[in-house]
């Protein structure tokens, strides 16, 4: 069964973490967005706003750790304070 993980990172996180599992085997879809935010970030490109990336990645349940962990330690979430990630539902096998 598939399984979400989202993040809402940095700009500057997102992209490394979109660039290092696009081509990824594990990963089934990625998804990539940008927006602004004016609560989550310090870094503030538009006066009080600061620009985001909303990832939503797509895997096989069994590889959940390995890509969340990838995702997290790329996004260096363990030294700095550049987002958030989470497991999400389950989702449909058929898309």
């Amino acid at each position: 069964m598939l399984l979400e993980i989202g993040s809402m990172l940095s700009i500057d996180a997102g992209t490394k973490v979109f660039d290092k599992l696009k081509n990824h085997d594990k990963v089934q879809y990625i998804f990539h967005e940008t927006g602004r935010s004016d609560d989550l970030f310090d870094d503030k490109q538009f006066g009080e706003f600061g620009e985001a990336s909303i990832l939503t990645v797509l895997v096989d349940e069994t590889n959940k750790d390995e890509i969340f962990t990838e995702i997290f330690e790329t996004a260096n979430l363990h030294n700095s304070e550049t987002g958030i990630v989470f497991t999400g539902k389950q989702v449909s096998e058929q898309l």
